[in-house]
């Protein structure tokens, strides 16, 4: 009997071992030496969507304490203060190699079964979908760790290509797979299992990949206009993924595997940030008393309330626009949304509180080093804080970094019971939006799309009577911006405040200044479309995209996200400085991983091409802009 050969090696460094498939595993066969009859492509691209779901152990290395940190989508330190793991990198390299490796074989075996007459009806239409699965997860580590092989993971060390290269790359198989596809093909009903995202509908694949085309087309939107603008223009012409029915997910599952919840690990606090609590406050006009009910009444305050003032325990080393105080309450106004994924501190009765890692612990120490100067009361609080290092006031802070005091990530979003979104169609609308601030041929109006991106997440989200009065609000959030589209006058520089000595009782006004972002338009702007789009897309993308708003904040430096605390130098940041925090520069935050030490030891050459490829004598630091990034 004739025999097929599956390459089972990892092609990038050969430092990723084969992974058995579980079919094979049923049928006691081996996985590298079976008849054409019993090698399906749907086996390998199975393994490919699976496992790029990501088990727990590499789903709180690289999606939670990577690209939620760097995203600012939870309070963390690591890559927001230049620092990562060389064992974690070479995890994530390892893995998503394999993702990789497995989609390869997929459309080698398509391939093949072409060749060798084996083929079914659908066989080309599983071949287009591996093109376009393999397109999203070259992007994904090429987003990450910059160069990559183009002709890659096939079993031999490959050269290591330019971003723009792979790019240009990725692009033109997303256009030609999409093109490819038949949608009159039948799908077998024995093979759907088999596509945890959509059981091989072919049409919901096509939708998928020109939409992927217009998030990758975009992303070249300040270093190659011309390319970003054809690409989006012509992908836009296409059918996109514009309903939630048509949404890139994947269910999840309990226990330890690819379908365990990413998120899910019981010590990962996932605490709010201050970015994310400064872009959702006063967002929209909508009072939190609207939102709640009246059992929360006591504990919302005032809109003219900034807080507590304590200095001499919350640093003010940071151009976070609220440092040096904590608020003893909820927002008086927050976008309908904030609650929903980050419920107040100490809201134990909530069904949606997530009672994991020190939880019930809401009473938090002040000290002066040895004895209590005040305790803070956490419970019916919201508060997100800056990460970075908070030297002595810190280390008399017992509230700061620590679990049971600050908001944490919803429930629904950490016990398996959700559904992991890589694609849904609010992402669609704002970068159409997007596209038509730029001036693009797009089908809609820039304020067209824009509402729709925003209608979707209020749908998804549950909340769409607040829609119109959200829609319509001209309330600036901490950061200066509001909703309304018409809405484009610029806050003022400050805006007047009460608040209460946390040490005297003493009460007082300051002027809060809304934070200047050096990182987009030279902070002249707090309040234009661009920042209103991507404000709304970040907030939409939360929890499940953290990657892509990671990605948005390297390529626009927008929504504004602040700069860790530096009461101490940050050794692995040293472009932040205690005299340059309020007006910092790309190399104040993160830009990409460094490849892990296992590719330069097993593929030297490679690692050299990927160095020469960043560009410009660059080296391989975290703080290494991207070819798309800003510079």
């Amino acid at each position: 009997m004739k025999r097929f050969k599956i390459a089972s090696a990892l092609a990038l460094s050969a430092i990723v071992l084969a992974s058995s498939c579980k079919k094979f595993d049923d049928l006691g066969t081996n996985p590298k030496q079976a008849s054409p009859e019993q090698v399906e492509v749907e086996y390998f691209l199975n393994n490919a969507i699976i496992g790029a779901q990501m088990d727990p152990h590499i789903g709180e290395r690289a999606f939670v304490l990577y690209w939620k940190v760097a995203s600012h989508q939870m309070l963390e330190n690591t890559l927001n203060v230049g620092e990562d793991d060389d064992d974690w990198n070479k995890d994530y390299f390892r893995y998503i190699s394999g993702w990789l490796n497995h989609v390869n074989t997929a459309i080698q075996v398509a391939d093949d079964k072409k060749t060798n007459g084996t083929a079914w009806p659908h066989n080309d239409n599983m071949k287009q979908v591996a093109r376009i699965w393999r397109a999203y997860l070259m992007s994904e580590m090429a987003d990450n760790y910059g160069p990559i092989p183009v002709n890659g993971f096939q079993g031999t060390n490959p050269d290591f290509a330019d971003v723009k290269t792979v790019y240009y790359h990725i692009l033109a198989e997303l256009k030609d797979a999409s093109a490819k596809l038949d949608l009159n093909v039948p799908t077998p009903e024995n093979i759907k299992a088999y596509d945890a995202a959509y059981s091989f509908s072919w049409a919901k694949w096509q939708k998928y990949a020109n939409s992927l085309r217009l998030r990758l087309a975009m992303r070249l939107s300040q270093v190659d206009a011309p390319k970003a603008k054809a690409e989006f223009e012509d992908a836009v012409t296409k059918p996109l993924l514009t309903a939630m029915g048509d949404a890139f997910q994947v269910q999840e599952k309990s226990g330890w595997n690819d379908l365990s919840g990413v998120m899910s690990r019981p010590w990962s606090t996932l605490m709010l940030s201050a970015t994310v609590k400064n872009l959702y406050t006063g967002l929209g006009g909508i009072k939190s008393a609207d939102q709640l009910t009246a059992s929360y009444a006591p504990y919302i305050k005032p809109a003219n309330y900034a807080g507590l003032r304590l200095l001499d325990h919350f640093s003010t080393k940071t151009n976070e626009p609220y440092a040096g105080y904590w608020l003893d309450g909820l927002p008086n106004m927050i976008d309908p949304r904030g609650y929903l994924t980050f419920p107040p501190a100490g809201d134990f009765n909530n069904p949606d509180f997530a009672k994991l890692n020190n939880w019930s612990s809401t009473l938090k120490r002040l000290t002066d080093g040895t004895n209590t100067v005040r305790t803070l009361e956490s419970a019916f609080t919201w508060n997100g804080a800056a990460g970075g290092d908070w030297g002595v006031p810190g280390s008399k802070n017992l509230w700061v970094f620590t679990s049971g005091g600050s908001p944490r990530l919803a429930l629904k979003f950490r016990n398996d019971s959700n559904k992991r979104l890589f694609f849904a169609p609010w992402e669609t609308y704002f970068l159409i939006a997007e596209a038509a601030v730029r001036g693009w041929t797009v089908p809609l109006t820039g304020e067209d799309a824009y509402t729709k991106g925003i209608t979707s997440s209020f749908e998804y989200w549950g909340v769409s009577s607040k829609l119109p009065a959200y829609l319509a609000s001209t309330n600036y959030n901490n950061d200066g911006t509001s909703v309304s589209w018409s809405h484009v006058t610029e806050p003022p520089a400050t805006y007047a405040m009460d608040y209460v000595d946390g040490y005297t009782a003493a009460t007082g006004s300051v002027n809060i200044k809304y934070p200047v972002n050096t990182l987009y338009k030279n902070g002249t702007v707090k309040n234009d479309l661009l920042t209103k789009i991507i404000t709304q897309k970040y907030i939409a993308q939360m929890p499940w995209l953290p990657l892509e708003a990671w990605s948005d904040h390297r390529r626009l430096g927008l929504p504004f996200i602040e700069t860790p605390v530096v009461e101490n130098t940050l050794n692995n940041l040293p472009a932040l400085t205690q005299a340059n925090f309020m007006t910092p520069t790309v190399k104040c935050f993160p830009q990409r991983l460094r490849y892990p030490s296992s590719l330069i030891n097993a593929n030297a050459k490679g690692y050299e091409q990927a160095m020469t490829a960043l560009g410009n004598g660059a080296t391989d630091a975290i703080t290494t802009p991207l070819w798309w990034a800003q510079k």
